[in-house]
């Protein structure tokens, strides 16, 4: 397996697991993964937040670990990078403001890179433009927003544990999908993980 390059998308208040739980295990298994925020540099780093399901009519929120970035954001060369991670949490609300960031998202959609989005992050989908006729499984708060969008919205499962893979696209609806969401993306990659 040769090694991808990945670009990973990321700001204050992603959500804690949808940010080191993918950044760790696809550098586990082997590929490079660059992690980036507008406005910081490599070595700086994010605030993280902990969504939690305790019953309420929506996730709850606490303070989660700092993550350290380790690219700069303005150097980076979204033509160089195999594929693109977007981790969900408050992060996606103001990083889709951001012109660069949608540019980023509209070159992997354009070059049909595999994308890889989870929880709130396809409301970076959605300001980017690029979810016209695909399939997405959100976080249900972001349905409305994908539906606008012009994509199609799944519901999660009853555990939020499922993915959607359409094309390139790999979208799981919050962290419990990891498993799922992690093992879609990593096919689509054509990483191949022998037991």
């Amino acid at each position: 397996m040769a090694a991808k390059k990945i670009l990973m998308l990321v700001g204050d208040f992603v959500e804690d697991y949808e940010v080191m739980v993918p950044f760790q295990m696809l550098l586990m298994v082997g590929h490079n993964v660059s992690a980036v925020c507008p406005g910081k540099k490599a070595g700086e780093k994010v605030a993280t937040a902990i969504h939690d399901f305790e019953g309420h009519q929506t996730y709850s929120e606490k303070p989660g670990h700092n993550f350290q970035l380790n690219a700069t954001f303005d150097e980076i060369d979204a033509t160089t990078f195999d594929a693109l991670v977007i981790p969900g949490g408050r992060a996606p609300e103001y990083l889709r403001l951001n012109d660069k960031v949608l540019a980023i998202v509209q070159h992997f959609a354009e070059a049909d890179k595999p994308i890889a989005a989870i929880c709130h992050g396809p409301q970076i989908l959605a300001a980017a433009g690029v979810l016209k006729g695909k399939t997405v499984c959100p976080y249900p708060a972001c349905g409305p927003e994908v539906v606008i969008g012009g994509g199609t919205s799944l519901p999660p499962s009853d555990t939020f544990d499922n993915a959607h893979v359409d094309g390139n696209l790999v979208t799981g609806p919050a962290w419990p999908a990891h498993p799922a969401w992690i093992r879609a993306f990593l096919e689509v990659l054509g990483t191949k993980i022998e037991a």
